[in-house]
């Protein structure tokens, strides 16, 4: 997977909804997780604004595909 999300910026997330403390490797295991689902959004995203015969991908593809995910789970 990519590695260029910052952890520390999951960290400052992770603190903001109320971790204290988070090891490394779970900030690492966080940022793959997100990385794999912003991929699979992404992948949606594109396939919604190709059905649209549009190329540039809008918000609201991009709510759909988040929608159809959240949906799956």
């Amino acid at each position: 997977m990519v590695k260029d999300f910052p952890l520390h910026s999951l960290e400052k997330l992770a603190k903001r909804v109320g971790v204290e403390r988070i090891s490394k490797e779970a900030l690492i295991e966080l940022r793959e997780i997100l990385l794999e689902i912003a991929n699979d959004i992404a992948r949606d995203a594109v396939e919604i604004c190709s059905h649209a015969k549009r190329v540039t991908i809008k918000k609201s593809d991009v709510q759909l595909a988040s929608k159809k995910y959240r949906e799956k789970l």
